[in-house]
């Protein structure tokens, strides 16, 4: 599906991702981490990626099953580096408000990979 480069937007496609993780019967703590991870990808899709560019679009697939989740967002920004990241937890970092996001990703998810570009992000949680 395609949404545009606003919250709102994004707020109903990640509901219907989650009628789709309900549907097949996730567990809460796994439902959790998909919720949290799409929300943070999806928030950086919209603000880093598109920078707030209402012309701008974000592609969002998935593809759910009884075994695992794999949800892929694609953003019509320049991409990015995401080894380049500053380090969330370093001591310089704790009190900025944003650079987290990734780091929630990588955290809650099974397995997480960006394209070369870096304006794509497949996300991938193991029913379990």
């Amino acid at each position: 599906m395609v949404i545009s480069s606003e919250l709102g937007s994004a707020q109903q496609a990640e509901g219907q991702l989650l009628d789709e993780i309900a549907r097949h019967g996730y567990s809460e703590a796994s439902t959790f981490a998909i919720k949290l991870a799409v929300e943070e990808a999806l928030n950086n899709a919209i603000k880093h990626g598109n920078k707030f560019d209402g012309s701008k679009k974000i592609d969002l697939s998935f593809d759910v099953g009884p075994d695992q989740a794999v949800v892929t967002i694609t953003d019509q920004g320049e991409g990015f580096d995401p080894l380049g990241l500053a380090d969330p937890t370093s001591d310089e970092n704790l009190e900025k408000p944003t650079g987290r996001g990734v780091m929630l990703m990588r955290a809650y998810m099974d397995e997480v990979r960006f394209n070369d570009k870096g304006n794509q992000v497949q996300l991938v949680k193991k029913n379990v």
